[in-house]
């Protein structure tokens, strides 16, 4: 029974299901990549590895990495909401050249694991590289991919694709459709060429490649939301609700954009914040408050009765008059027959000349009312 059991094991092997040619990844020696290897949903919850083998061969496959685990180079991190995992390869030389595989692991001796195979070529001067493999933008904007090529690929055929569905855009092709941006492919017919996404889109997000001919470079592409919240706060007693906006990534990425508020604006708000013009309210009213009683009381004093300015002033005119030369003389004329009243006046005195009347002579003046 055990050697049936290892003639079985050595007919099946880790097999392979190509769908499609095998596509050629190429890296700059000493460089990075990360492959996005998709599967059916209803594999969400099985085991899935990174394998490498040297050759083409079903039987010599050597198992890097599981899912959400690190070894060596390799890095693999399962999204199972997603359906897919991302193989993450690090300091690449020439010896990691080879054929790999992204391998659900099904089980049983008579069902093959599933799988899907491509070829990693480390080069000096890589085949097909991109200008930036990841990129995040907001919805509604545009992003520009610059994918680069050897000059042994200038007659080959330059294609844009997305990893999930296989979709492809090919130069001078422009495609606008309700369902995604618009795309446009420019070849320079050197050594670039250039794809344009507009007017993007939540469902753009997710992973795309450049190619040329067989040869390929994944790109990441992120499309995140503005989302307004509302965040309170506490000043004072005073509790106050303003507008946060952050951003809400989409399904297809394996990264999260960050969003930070500096401090300096944190700030800014807080110093702009009605709260603080109500804090500031009173100290600001008690200044004028006082100013407005002060003039209050001082309209509402008492005011002096009429009858005693008089008097003060008569008495400051009699002493006026006393205190005059002795050799001024003031009469008034007086009918008998009406009551003695005596009448004050300011008079002011102004010599006309030096000269004295006569001995004897009286001096009349006439005094009206002042």
């Amino acid at each position: 029974m055990q050697f049936v059991l290892f003639f079985f094991w050595l007919i099946k092997g880790p097999e392979c299901k190509t769908a499609y040619v095998d596509p050629v990844l190429t890296v700059q020696t000493g460089g990075s990549v990360v492959i996005p290897c998709f599967y059916d949903k209803r594999y969400a919850e099985y085991k899935k590895y990174w394998c490498f083998y040297k050759t083409d061969s079903y039987r010599s496959c050597s198992i890097l990495a599981y899912t959400n685990e690190t070894k060596g180079k390799a890095s693999v991190i399962d999204y199972p909401d997603q359906s897919f995992f991302t193989v993450t390869m690090r300091n690449l030389q020439h010896e990691d050249t080879g054929y790999y595989w992204c391998a659900v692991e099904i089980g049983g001796i008579f069902t093959s694991d599933e799988t899907k195979k491509l070829q990693l070529r480390v080069q000096t001067a890589p085949d097909v590289s991109v200008m930036s493999s990841s990129v995040s933008k907001h919805e509604g904007n545009n992003v520009t991919f610059q994918c680069l090529y050897s000059s042994g690929y200038r007659n080959s055929q330059k294609k844009w694709c997305r990893y999930k569905d296989q979709k492809c855009f090919y130069p001078e092709e422009k495609t606008d459709t309700s369902q995604s941006s618009s795309v446009q492919i420019s070849d320079d017919g050197e050594r670039c060429f250039t794809v344009l996404m507009t007017g993007l889109r939540l469902s753009d997000s997710g992973w795309y490649y450049c190619s040329a001919g067989y040869r390929i470079i994944p790109v990441q592409l992120t499309v995140t939301a503005i989302v307004i919240t509302e965040k309170s706060e506490q000043h004072n007693g005073f509790t106050t609700t303003a507008p946060v906006s952050t951003d809400s990534s989409t399904v297809g990425t394996d990264s999260s954009t960050e969003i930070t508020n500096s401090s300096t604006e944190s700030n800014r708000d807080e110093e702009l914040s009605p709260v603080w013009f109500l804090a500031l309210a009173p100290a600001l009213l008690i200044p004028l408050i006082l100013v407005g009683a002060f003039i209050w009381i001082w309209k509402r004093r008492p005011k002096q009765d009429e009858h005693q300015l008089k008097e003060r002033n008569n008495s400051r005119t009699t002493d006026e008059i006393s205190s005059k030369p002795d050799d001024l003389a003031v009469y008034c004329s007086i009918n008998d027959e009406t009551p003695f009243n005596m009448i004050y006046s300011t008079i002011d005195y102004i010599p006309v000349s030096d000269a004295k009347p006569p001995a004897g002579e009286d001096v009349y003046s006439t005094v009206g009312p002042h």
